[in-house]
C-alpha cells in the first residue's frame, strides 16, 4: 500500500534529481490510467525521462519512498500490464535511439522506446530485421515487445522475442544498473559473491535452477509458444522450444516476458534475421471457420512461413471501415466467410510459383473444400497484412455495448488440438448465448478468441470469469499455454497459480522476491495478482453523464458511446505512415494522440475526473492540437471520429466561455472575403503585406506575424462567371459548380480551371452561388452560424439534387462537409441525404461520368512528373484514387502521392500564433522535404486551399490544384 502522504516529498525529490518531465496533474493521471486492455488504474504520476541516468535516478527515488514503478512503451497491452498504481516511466519520448547496428554479427543495440517497425525500416538497407512481428509493430516499442516476450504472425519462422535477445542493460529495483548477458559457470560464481542486489539475484536464481530443475522441467507446459510466468524453462534442459535454446546462463531471459515486474530495461541487444528475398500469399476462402481450422494442419505440411485466420465477424466489420474495406476488396471474395492467409517465401519468382502451386495441389489432394486465390504483387500483399493486423481494432468497431473482450485471446494449444479447443469454447459461449469472433495465428495454435460481452453488467463480468477458468482448464488439458504473446497482466496472472501448479508458481514467487524484495516493480503482474474483475475500465458501477449535444450522435448511440469507441489499441501512435495522428507524430505526447483525447473525455464523462471539466479550459488544452483532419475516422480501425467530438466540444466551450475574436474572424472568413475581394482588394492586399500590421495582428488577435495572409482576388470567380460571354450547349448535361468561398474570393483561377475542364469534357456548367457553406464556422465551434449557412446551402442545392444535376466542387473540405457534417446538423432532413449522394469532388466526377477517352484526346502530352499531397478530409472520406486517375489522364504523366499526414496548416490552425511551430513541424515531417526534392518539371498537386498556402510558405514552391494541372494541358 502506497503512503499517499509521502507523494509530495517523492515528487519534489524526483524533480530535483532528474532532468525529465514529472507529471502528476489529474489529466496526466487519467491519460495513463488505461492501455488497450479492459482495465483502468490511475498511476501515482508519470515520469518522462530524458536519459538513462534519469531512469536510474527515478527508480532510486522510488525505492527510497517505497513507490512502485511501471516502465511503459506505447501502452498497447491487451492484458493490462501497463497500468498500475505506480510511477509510470514513459520510455517513448526520448529513450528511442538505435545505438548500434552490426550487420556482420546480425545484431542491433537499441533503447527500449524504439518502435519495432522503425527499427526494421532502419535495418532494411542491410537486408535484416527483428524477427518477431506483433500486429502492433507500427507503434509497439522494442522494450514493450520484449517485456511481453511478444511474437506474431511469423512465430513458426522466428519463435519468440526471447529467442532473439542476447543481452540487456537494466535498472534493478534498488536503482542499481547491471548488464545481463550469457555467462559461464565461473562467471556465475563470481557474480554470486557480490554483496549487492545483483549478487543476491545470481545466488538465488542459480540455486533455484540447480535444485528445482525437475519441477521446472515437469510443470512447464509442453507447447512451445510460451509467454506466461517467468522464463525459468530457458535455464534447464527438457522443455520444448521452437527455436533451439541457448545453453548459456543469461538472466536477460527472465526479463523477457516479465512485464516490467523484475527490472527496468534501458538498452537491449537483439539478434536479427535476414529479410526474405521474395514473398507471396495464398488466400484460402472457406464457408466456416471450423473448416479453416481443420485445414490448418494440412497447410502446415507444406512448411509455409505463416498461416493466419480471419473470420466472418472480422470480414463483415472490415467492410464497414472505409479505409480497410477498400483494401479488403483487393483480395477477398464476396462469398468468403473465413480466410486462411498463407505466406511463402523464396529466393526467386520461380521458387514462389513452385511453392504456391505445391500448396494448392496439396490442399486439393487432401479434399479441402475452399477457394484458392493469390496475392503476389507487393501492394496487394501489403493490403492483406494491413487488414489482418487491424483485426483487433476492426472487431472493436462494432457499435453497441457488447464488445469483443480480450481475456482468453492469448491461449495457444498444439495445432492438432485447436479445432476441439475452439469447439469447447464455442459450446460454453453458446450456453451463455454469447457470440464469439476469431482471428490470428492458426499456424501456432493461437487463435485470438473474442467473446462479445458487455462489461458494464455484472452478469457478463461473471460470465467472463467463468469462461476464463473454463478456458484455462481446456488449455491445460491440451498441453497448451494461457499466455502466448500478450502476457499475463491483469487478465491472466490471477490464474497462474492454478494453471502452473503450486510448485512452479512458488518458484516464480522466489524469482520475484530475488529481484524485487519490496514488491515495487509493476506489482501484481505474473505473481501476486488481484482477481481479473478488479480495476475494470467499465464494470457494473460504471456510469456516464450524457451531455445534451448540438451535433447529432444517434448513429454512435450518443456522445459518450462515440468516445468509448476508443479501445486503447493506440494505432493513433504510429509515427511513420498514414495520417493519424499528425500532432502525436510531432510531439510524441500521449495527450496529443487520439487515444489520449478520448481517455480524457471518457474520464470526465464517467466521473473519474469531475464532470464539469468536460468542456473546460483544461480539456481545451488536451484537444488543442487536434487539427480536425478526420484521419482517425478512417485509419482508426474502431473509427473514432475525434474531429466530430472536437466540433461538439468547441460549441459547448464557446457557450461557456464565449467566442474569441480570432475564432470569429476565421469562422467568418467567407463574409470577410466577400467584402475584401474585388475593388477593396487593391487596398486590403497591400495592407496584409505590411510587417507592422502583421505584428499588430499577432499582438491583438494571436495571428502569427510569421505568415502572410492569402491575398484576396481582384475579381471573384462568381463575378468572372457572370460577366463572361461564352455560349453554352443547351443539349449538354448540366453540372453545378460548387463555388466555395475560399477559391471564389482568393484563388478564382482554380475554379476557372475546373470550369475549363468541365466544359471541355462536354458539360454545361451552372454555379451553386450558395454563399458560405459554413465549413470554417464548424471548425471554430460557431454552431448557430454554421447551421444557418448550412440551411441556406441546402435550400439552394436541393433543387439541383432533385433534378439529378450533379454538384461538383474542388475544395475537399467544403464538398465533404455536405456528405459528413450536414448529416449531423440535420439528421432527419431527407434533403441532406439527397444532396450528399449527389455531391462529388471534381476528379471523382470526371472519372465517373465524363467520356475520359474523348477528354484524353484533348490533352497535350507532358514529360512532367506529378507529386500529390492529398487533402486530409479527402483521404479520410473519399480517398485519392480518383485524383490519381484524373491526373494520369494527361499523356506521359505519372502521379505519385506523398505518404504525408496533415500538412500542418489545417485551415486556420497554422495561422494561429501558438500553433505556428507545430504547424511547420508537421510539414517538415515528410511533405516539405518531398516537395523540396522536386525539380522544375514536377507539378506539385495539392487539392486543398490552405494546404497550398502551407506548401508555398514552407518550401517557396507553388502548388497547384489538380484541375489547374489538367487544364494547363488542354489543347487551346
Amino acid at each position: 500500500m502506497i503512503n499517499k502522504s509521502s507523494l509530495p516529498d517523492f515528487f519534489n525529490a524526483l524533480k530535483k534529481r532528474t532532468s525529465g518531465d514529472v507529471r502528476n496533474d489529474r489529466f496526466s493521471i487519467a491519460l495513463y490510467s488505461t492501455d488497450a486492455s479492459n482495465y483502468s488504474v490511475p498511476p501515482v504520476g508519470v515520469f518522462i525521462p530524458n536519459t538513462v541516468d534519469d531512469v536510474q535516478a527515478a527508480v532510486e527515488v522510488a525505492a527510497e519512498y517505497k513507490i512502485p514503478v511501471l516502465p511503459r512503451g506505447a501502452g498497447t497491452s491487451l492484458a493490462g500490464q501497463t497500468v498500475n498504481e505506480a510511477l509510470v516511466i514513459d520510455m517513448t519520448h526520448h529513450l528511442d535511439q538505435i545505438n548500434e547496428i552490426n550487420p556482420e554479427e546480425k545484431s542491433a543495440r537499441v533503447q527500449p522506446g524504439v518502435v519495432v517497425d522503425e527499427l526494421n525500416a532502419t535495418l532494411k538497407p542491410y537486408g535484416l530485421k527483428f524477427g518477431p512481428d506483433p500486429a502492433s509493430a507500427n507503434r509497439a516499442t522494442m522494450g514493450g515487445s520484449i517485456s511481453n516476450n511478444a511474437t506474431g504472425s511469423h512465430s513458426i519462422l522466428y519463435g519468440m522475442s526471447a529467442d532473439h535477445v542476447q543481452s540487456m542493460q537494466v535498472v534493478l529495483s534498488d536503482g542499481s544498473r547491471v548488464t545481463f548477458s550469457p555467462l559461464n559457470q565461473h562467471q556465475i560464481n563470481a557474480k554470486s559473491t557480490l554483496s549487492s542486489r545483483e549478487g543476491e539475484i545470481y545466488r538465488r536464481v542459480s540455486q533455484t535452477v540447480q535444485e528445482k530443475a525437475g519441477v521446472i522441467r515437469d510443470k512447464t507446459p509442453k507447447h512451445w509458444r510460451r509467454a506466461g510466468g517467468y522464463n525459468l524453462d530457458r535455464f534447464v534442459d527438457g522443455p520444448n522450444f521452437y527455436q533451439p535454446r541457448t545453453t548459456d546462463f543469461n538472466l536477460a531471459n527472465l526479463i523477457c516476458g516479465a512485464e516490467g515486474s523484475l527490472a527496468v530495461m534501458t538498452e537491449l541487444t537483439c539478434g536479427l534475421v535476414p529479410i526474405p528475398q521474395k514473398t507471396a500469399l495464398a488466400i484460402l476462402h472457406f464457408q466456416t471457420h471450423r473448416a479453416a481450422l481443420l485445414a490448418t494442419e494440412i497447410v502446415l505440411q507444406t512448411q509455409p512461413d505463416a498461416v493466419e485466420l480471419f473470420d466472418n465477424w472480422c470480414l463483415q466489420l472490415t467492410k464497414n471501415a472505409p479505409q480497410y474495406a477498400k483494401l479488403l476488396r483487393t483480395f477477398a471474395l464476396e462469398s468468403s466467410q473465413c480466410l486462411l492467409i498463407v505466406e511463402v517465401s523464396g529466393e526467386s519468382d520461380s521458387e514462389l510459383r513452385s511453392k504456391l502451386d505445391n500448396l494448392k495441389k496439396h490442399v486439393l489432394s487432401n479434399k479441402i473444400d475452399c477457394e484458392f486465390t493469390e496475392a503476389v504483387a507487393a501492394q496487394q500483399q501489403q493490403n492483406v497484412w494491413a487488414v489482418r493486423k487491424a483485426g483487433l481494432g476492426l472487431l472493436a468497431s462494432r457499435r453497441g455495448e457488447k464488445k469483443p473482450v480480450a481475456f482468453i485471446e492469448d491461449a495457444a494449444v498444439p495445432v492438432s488440438e485447436l479445432p476441439d479447443y475452439v469447439k469447447a469454447i464455442e459450446d460454453f459461449c453458446e450456453q451463455g448465448e454469447v457470440e464469439v469472433a476469431y482471428y490470428a495465428h492458426a499456424s501456432a495454435g493461437c487463435l485470438h478468441i473474442r467473446p462479445f460481452l458487455n462489461l458494464k453488467t455484472g452478469q457478463d463480468i461473471s460470465f467472463m470469469k467463468e469462461l476464463a477458468v473454463f478456458s484455462a482448464q481446456q488449455v491445460r488439458k491440451s498441453d497448451g499455454i494461457l499466455s502466448s504473446e500478450h502476457g499475463d497482466g491483469r487478465s491472466r496472472s490471477w490464474l497462474n497459480k492454478t494453471f502452473f501448479g503450486d510448485d512452479l508458481y512458488q518458484l516464480f514467487c522466489d524469482v520475484k522476491v530475488a529481484f524485487d524484495p519490496d514488491n515495487l516493480m509493476n506489482p501484481g503482474s505474473v505473481v501476486g495478482a488481484a482477481d481479473m474483475d478488479s480495476h475494470l475500465r467499465y464494470g457494473a458501477d460504471y456510469k456516464t453523464k450524457e451531455p445534451t449535444t448540438f451535433y447529432n450522435f444517434e448513429d454512435e448511440n450518443g456522445f459518450a458511446a462515440a468516445v468509448e469507441m476508443c479501445n486503447g489499441a493506440a494505432v493513433c501512435k504510429k509515427k511513420n505512415t498514414g495520417g493519424m495522428c499528425p500532432s502525436y507524430m510531432v510531439t510524441k505526447d500521449e495527450k496529443h494522440s487520439t487515444r489520449g483525447r478520448a481517455n480524457a473525455l471518457r474520464a470526465a464523462l464517467s466521473g473519474q475526473l469531475p464532470h464539469d471539466v468536460l468542456f473546460s479550459k483544461e480539456m481545451a488544452d488536451i484537444l488543442d492540437l487536434c487539427v480536425e483532419c478526420k484521419a482517425c475516422k478512417s485509419e482508426c480501425p474502431s473509427s473514432v471520429d475525434m474531429a466530430r467530438l472536437k466540433f461538439e466540444f468547441l460549441v459547448q466551450y464557446n457557450k461557456r466561455y464565449g467566442v474569441s475574436l480570432r475564432s470569429r474572424m476565421f469562422g467568418e472568413f467567407g463574409l470577410i472575403s466577400r467584402f475584401s475581394s474585388g475593388f477593396p482588394a487593391r487596398i486590403v492586399n497591400p495592407l496584409l503585406k505590411m510587417r507592422l500590421l502583421r505584428i499588430l495582428m499577432e499582438q491583438f488577435f494571436g495571428i502569427t506575424a510569421k505568415r502572410k495572409l492569402a491575398p484576396f482576388a481582384y475579381q471573384s470567380f462568381s463575378d468572372y462567371f457572370e460577366k463572361r460571354n461564352v455560349p453554352c450547349n443547351p443539349k449538354a448535361a448540366k453540372v453545378v459548380l460548387f463555388n466555395d468561398t475560399f477559391n471564389n474570393y482568393s484563388q478564382p483561377e482554380v475554379l476557372i480551371a475546373a470550369l475549363d475542364v468541365l466544359e471541355t469534357a462536354g458539360f454545361q456548367v451552372v454555379l451553386s452561388n450558395h454563399g458560405d457553406c459554413g465549413r470554417a464556422m464548424i471548425s471554430k465551434g460557431l454552431f448557430d452560424r454554421a447551421k444557418k449557412m448550412a440551411q441556406t446551402t441546402v435550400d439552394r442545392l436541393i433543387g439541383f439534387a432533385e433534378q439529378g444535376i450533379p454538384i461538383v466542387g474542388i475544395e475537399p473540405s467544403c464538398v465533404l462537409t455536405l456528405q459528413d457534417e450536414y448529416r449531423t446538423i440535420f439528421p432527419s432532413d431527407a434533403r441532406v441525404e439527397m444532396i450528399a449522394k449527389n455531391a462529388y469532388l471534381l476528379e471523382e466526377f470526371i472519372m465517373r461520368f465524363a467520356d475520359t477517352t474523348k477528354l484524353q484526346t484533348k490533352l497535350r502530352p507532358s514529360a512532367g512528373h506529378v507529386l500529390l499531397h492529398g487533402h486530409c478530409h479527402q483521404k479520410a472520406l473519399a480517398g485519392t484514387d480518383a485524383t490519381h486517375q484524373f491526373l494520369n489522364l494527361i499523356p506521359g504523366v505519372k502521379c505519385e502521392e506523398i505518404d504525408s499526414a496533415c500538412c500542418g496548416m489545417a485551415g486556420s490552425f497554422g495561422y494561429e500564433k501558438e500553433h505556428y511551430d507545430i504547424s511547420i513541424a508537421m510539414g517538415e515531417r515528410r511533405l516539405f522535404p518531398s516537395v523540396r526534392e522536386t525539380d522544375d518539371t514536377t507539378f506539385i498537386a495539392v487539392p486543398g486551399f490552405s494546404c497550398r498556402q502551407q506548401v508555398k510558405h514552407g518550401t517557396g514552391k507553388v502548388a497547384l490544384h489538380p484541375a489547374q494541372i489538367l487544364a494547363a494541358h488542354l489543347e487551346k
